[in-house]
């Protein structure tokens, strides 16, 4: 199974804990947050990483000289769904692709690699625990997703906290079936939004991987949600890297 890290930000929310290292970078409990994900994902017999970097990438390649690297040199004009297709050569398998600012356990990698559909999205049920003291990154930021059925009706921020079945926790498992049309859909939305507003993106280049995974919702794909009650925090703020800090285990 090939891993996908997006991690081409700066994490500016973040400083000065990124001022001179990559958002992933960051210590929880003695560990960087990168080596918390490997080690999930190594748990669960999974060893193919390819880390999307950008800013201070020179860091990253010189401590993980194991991994694929693809270089999003223009990170600070573009946002998370362009980052992904950086890889887009190596989505021609099965693959999970995740955020590098998040922990998680290797339970949640377990799920979602056991599940069998084309498009399978982890999904924190236990979300808004985080949120009760999170002022700096309100429930209202979170990308909350519905559901019926066994599959996600909706992935938006815009979400009612009363109407989400939980947060997105940007790990997200696709088939290889799954992965030929992630691509295939990226490549018509390209050619039709480049330089254009896409959905709540000003302009495509800036869109996140939630605002094309809901259009292909809307589309008619089908997706997954695989649950995972806890056992992620998203390190976006001063804040969060202090909640995690106290908080991880």
């Amino acid at each position: 199974m090939q891993v996908i890290i997006i991690g081409a930000g700066r994490g500016s929310r973040l400083m000065p804990t990124t001022a001179d290292t990559p958002k992933c970078f960051a210590e929880v409990r003695g560990k960087r947050i990168l080596d918390w994900s490997l080690d999930a994902f190594r748990q669960n017999g999974i060893h193919n990483f390819c880390f999307i970097g950008g800013y201070k990438i020179d860091k990253v390649q010189a401590d993980y000289p194991a991994f694929e690297f693809r270089h999003n040199a223009d990170w600070q004009n573009n946002n998370i769904l362009l980052s992904l297709f950086h890889a887009e050569d190596l989505m021609d398998r099965p693959f999970i692709c995740c955020y590098s600012d998040i922990l998680f356990t290797p339970d949640a990698v377990n799920r979602v690699a056991a599940s069998d559909a084309d498009f399978s999205l982890v999904v924190d049920t236990d979300w808004l625990a985080r949120y009760e003291h999170r002022t700096e990154h309100p429930s209202d930021d979170a990308e909350k997703v519905t559901v019926s059925n066994g599959v996600v009706t909706r992935i938006h921020r815009e979400i009612p906290e009363s109407e989400a079945h939980g947060e997105y926790i940007g790990v997200a498992k696709f088939s290889a079936g799954g992965a030929q049309r992630l691509r295939d859909y990226y490549q018509q939305v390209k050619e039709q939004y480049a330089g254009r507003p896409y959905r709540e993106a000003a302009v495509f280049e800036k869109a996140y991987l939630i605002h094309m995974l809901q259009d292909m919702i809307e589309s008619g794909e089908q997706m997954a949600h695989v649950d995972t009650p806890g056992g992620y925090i998203e390190i976006d703020t001063q804040e969060d890297f202090d909640y995690a800090r106290r908080h991880w285990e």
